[in-house]
């Protein structure tokens, strides 16, 4: 018997194995009859092919061992990374009591409740089991990792989300990026070799595709005809040749460094390391008719806070942590259709309000429970940090009270983009709640990190604003 999952193309297609290869695999395995080959898949496509006795009950804990012990990784891989079951249309990291086989036979059923996809899109559809970064590990955590084998996959997860424009990224940083994956392909910078227009060729291998497509479309080319169009390799060239090398280490060590580098820039990215979800938003309202619409978002979500980004434009249009947020989630017998409800503090005419924003999507009550897990935890950790501390020096000086800084408005990708929501405001002015054109505090919901004077609380305005309002 011969169990083979699909494999994601480099074009986001599930890309089926041959029927030629599949039936040589077949006969292999059947002299076997408990052994099942399956294949587990890297997140460069490379494929790690097992065989697995009882693979009908088999864990994802169990399972995962197989794979370190395949790939020869250090028994840390085992927090680091863990077993996801990935398609086109949806992304699903498994708990290590899961039972892969199972969740695969499960899987139209999946689609049916967590997508908006057509009958015939989920009935084609077939998930690949891969081997890829736990959501769950802290990011402060890699930087200890010593071995090679393990860093090196960290840096091609990370290097696909930026390449594919999951993490938005400023130019500037793209490049410097760029220019250690140059490194850690094409070798230590030759001024023979490393021209502009050798790496022109190869540009999408290094920078995001969103960068490199730029100014070739025709629209694009009328709209700003004899404007001079960014020669990114020209960048990419400059920080190509910037990258330290360290004279005295041999090139193992060599690679460690450029890997622990890339990782490091990476890491200054607040949705680094961030399980994905799909939605849509409400546009604001423009023109004279005030016509929205929908607008397609990505929400990133890791142990840190919640990332709203724009599909389309790749940068982030809002970010928040925990302590900065209230969050729920609503079904369609309460509204119309599955909503995350994000809650935040903001301004509105110089008025301190609550903000709401409403994201669409079918996986709200993923996205909902993703972020509880996550605040449990943060506390849990915390605790146990507190405890330690206690111990090492029993009295400890009182919690200073913090005010949650205001959202920063900048021109970088990273940074929020308020203005590009259309949100619900609202303020309470010690009577009752009021809309703030749409106006409107207290708290909707419950549901909120609570921890000491960090915890989310809602806006008091000044009386002297709500006379103005």
């Amino acid at each position: 018997m011969f169990v083979c999952l699909q494999m994601e193309g480099a074009d986001g297609a599930a890309v089926p194995p041959s029927l030629a290869d599949r039936s040589h695999r077949s006969s292999i395995s059947s002299m076997c009859a408990r052994s099942v080959d399956v294949l587990v898949y890297l997140i460069d496509d490379t494929v790690v092919q097992l065989s697995v006795d009882s693979l009908m009950s088999v864990t994802v804990h169990e399972l995962h061992r197989i794979v370190r012990d395949a790939l020869q990784l250090p028994e840390c891989a085992m927090e680091v990374f863990t077993l996801w079951l990935i398609s086109p249309l949806l992304e699903v990291q498994l708990k290590p009591k899961h039972q892969p086989y199972k969740v695969c036979r499960q899987w139209q059923e999946l689609l049916l409740r967590f997508t908006d996809c057509q009958e015939d899109e989920i009935m084609q559809d077939e998930p690949s089991l891969q081997f890829r970064r736990n959501v769950f590990f802290p990011k402060r955590r890699e930087l200890q990792i010593e071995n090679e084998a393990v860093l090196r996959l960290l840096y091609e997860e990370a290097k696909f989300n930026i390449l594919e424009g999951r993490y938005p990224c400023d130019v500037e940083d793209c490049e410097q990026l760029g220019a250690l994956v140059c490194r850690l392909q094409l070798g230590p910078y030759d001024q023979d070799q490393h021209t502009a227009c050798a790496l022109k060729e190869k540009l999408e291998a290094f920078l995001p595709a969103h960068l490199c497509r730029r100014g070739h479309s025709l629209l694009t080319a009328l709209w700003k005809r004899g404007a001079k169009q960014p020669a990114y390799e020209q960048g990419l060239l400059q920080a190509y040749q910037t990258v330290r090398e360290e004279a005295a280490c041999d090139e193992p060590e060599a690679l460690r460094q450029h890997y622990r580098a890339y990782l490091q820039r990476c890491h200054q990215l607040p949705y680094y390391g961030c399980a994905f979800f799909y939605g849509e938003i409400d546009k604001p309202a423009q023109g004279f008719l005030h016509r929205g619409g929908r607008k397609a978002v990505s929400v990133a979500i890791s142990l840190e806070g919640v990332y709203v980004m724009d599909s389309k434009e790749k940068h982030v249009l809002l970010g928040l942590r925990f302590q900065e947020l209230s969050w729920d989630h609503t079904y369609p017998d309460e509204e119309e259709e599955h909503i995350l409800w994000l809650e935040f503090d903001g301004e509105n005419e110089g008025i301190l309000v609550n903000k709401l924003l409403k994201i669409y999507s079918k996986q709200a009550e993923l996205m909902s429970g993703l972020i509880e897990y996550c605040l449990e935890l943060n506390v849990a950790a915390e605790a146990s940090a507190l405890e330690n501390s206690t111990l090492q020096s029993p009295t400890l000086p009182p919690l200073a009270s913090k005010q949650r800084p205001k959202l920063r408005r900048q021109n970088s990708v990273v940074c929020s983009r308020i203005q590009h929501l259309a949100t619900i405001d609202y303020i309470e002015d010690g009577k009752e709640i009021k809309r703030v054109k749409p106006k409107r505090t207290a708290s909707f919901f419950t549901r909120q990190f609570s921890h000491g004077a960090a915890s989310y609380s809602a806006v008091q305005a000044p009386a002297e604003s709500l006379e103005q309002g």
